[in-house]
């Protein structure tokens, strides 16, 4: 076993092959050399501005190198890198600084969170002696990353990694990245997916190729441009790329893809199956886990084709279905219309994660649930359904909100969607849904006959309502409870 430092591995990696490029994002690019140097000036201020191991360090900056190299200047000062979005209000950022208590924020102008050390986007740090980043030594991260997430509550809450910043070298990369490859990261590096898929590559020495932001074809033309081994998507982005017209699509080369990844939301049946007949069952990879990374499923094309909608088999042990009273599930006695509660538990001897401003919810044999609803089948294949607190209860009849949207996709004019339950006197929640579509070319009435094509009849929302903005964001994520109470609210 050989245990090093994210800091000594970064540093290894320039040794080995200086002038290779580590990140480019946009027109911005730097080598791995280039990284590390930029990381060490960076850890040398932000020490002399009084940040010490152990403290988290919030990162609010959009994708770029930039990100990068605040992340891993955290590390290097064995600080805590905790990632937000940069376009938060400036409300949901004091409650998540609330909750982690930075020493330092980096993306912010000089002066705009008093009491901490403020960096603002863009700056450079002066270019630092080698003494002086000698003297820093080779501290250890306690947690290699603390994300944060709102969940189906809205209210934010750290979810603080159980690892320390450590890898084995002797170990296999993670998550099929390969070593000396290419991952393209079109996701926002705030969200967890990203963080994780484009650091672990970074770590095994891939080139990581991020997107400033999301757009179909920039996807496309990243993965032939820099021969890209390994792309993360979500099936948002899976849409949109495959909505692309037919001669866009087929003009770029992606022979060099080996595995694509899909997670973060439900994909669609019908769209994953056209992913699978455009590039292949060998190469298209689903994976379900949630921050917390208390076990995860993996399922590869072949397997899906097998048992379709499935988010793959887990580890014995790892997964259980529990029904309304609490009692534990058997396979058959589940099925899409038999859904239980999905608990997860870690075969590890240490925790995986800690909250900070959540509790878990638990129950005895170390179970925790994330809220999903789900099933087993007899060969042990997880399939999911929807949080439970997003299920629409109307005339008696549980409704997953997931089944209609993923109909609602199907139509060419929808771009996106949400389906939430309204409160209705006779039916207790009458179906509406939020639909982002050109209207001009979408009628309410073809909708419905489209829908009804599709879904029994009491699944065909009563109501409609058409935005112009996306509902779901790049990484793919839909609060469903902050739209319902929108609506609520008038």
């Amino acid at each position: 076993m050989a245990v090093v430092s994210f800091t000594q591995q970064l540093l290894r990696l320039a040794d080995a092959a200086p002038h290779r490029a580590a990140i480019t994002c946009g027109h911005d690019s730097v080598s791995r050399r280039e990284l590390v140097q930029r990381v060490d000036d960076l850890a040398v201020e932000l020490h002399d501005r009084g940040v010490s191991a152990g403290e988290m360090v919030t990162i609010a900056l959009p994708n770029s190198v930039e990100w990068f190299v605040a992340f891993a200047a955290a590390w290097r000062l064995g600080a805590i890198p905790q990632p937000i979005s940069a376009r938060l209000p400036a409300r949901e950022i004091e409650a998540i600084l609330g909750l982690a208590d930075p020493r330092a924020v980096v993306g912010v102008p000089e002066g705009s969170v008093p009491g901490r050390v403020c960096v603002p986007e863009g700056h450079v740090a002066p270019r630092a002696a080698g003494a002086r980043v000698a003297a820093l030594g080779d501290p250890v991260s306690p947690a290699w990353k603390a994300p944060t997430s709102g969940g189906s509550t809205g209210r934010p809450k750290l979810i603080v990694s159980g690892d320390p910043a450590l890898l084995d070298t002797d170990d296999p990369p993670q998550l099929l990245l390969g070593t000396d490859g290419c991952l393209v990261m079109p996701g926002p590096l705030y969200h967890n997916g990203p963080v994780v898929w484009s650091l672990r590559a970074l770590l095994h020495g891939n080139h990581v190729v991020v997107l400033p932001r999301f757009e179909a074809e920039s996807t496309l033309a990243a993965i032939e441009a820099h021969r890209a081994t390994v792309v993360y998507l979500v099936p948002t982005m899976m849409k949109r790329i495959w909505r692309l017209p037919q001669e866009v699509r087929k003009r770029y080369d992606l022979d060099s893809l080996r595995v694509v990844w899909h997670l973060a939301e439900p994909c669609p049946e019908w769209l994953k199956q056209e992913w699978i007949d455009w590039l292949g069952h060998e190469r298209i990879f689903e994976l379900y886990a949630g921050t917390e990374a208390q076990t995860a499923t993996i399922i590869t094309g072949a397997e899906w084709l097998a048992h379709r909608g499935s988010v793959g088999r887990p580890v014995p042990g790892t997964v259980s279905i529990t029904d309304a009273g609490g009692r534990e599930m058997a396979p058959h006695q589940m099925g899409p219309g038999e859904m239980g509660e999905v608990w997860l538990r870690t075969v590890r001897d240490t925790p995986t994660y800690r909250y900070v401003g959540a509790e878990a919810r638990r129950r005895d044999g170390g179970w925790e649930s994330l809220g999903d609803m789900g099933y087993l089948d007899t060969d042990g294949y997880l399939y999911l359904g929807d949080r439970s607190a997003d299920m629409i209860l109307s005339g008696g009849a549980n409704i997953y909100p997931a089944e209609i949207e993923f109909a609602l996709q199907e139509h060419p004019g929808v771009h996106s969607c949400a389906v939430i339950g309204l409160p209705d006197e006779d039916k207790g929640n009458t179906i509406h849904a939020i639909v982002e579509a050109d209207v001009a070319s979408v009628d309410v009435d073809e909708l419905r006959s489209f829908l009804g094509e599709r879904l029994v009849s009491y699944k065909v929302p009563r109501t409609f309502e058409f935005v112009e903005e996306a509902l779901r964001d790049d990484a793919g994520k839909l609060r469903r409870s902050a739209l319902r109470q929108a609506r609520l609210n008038g």
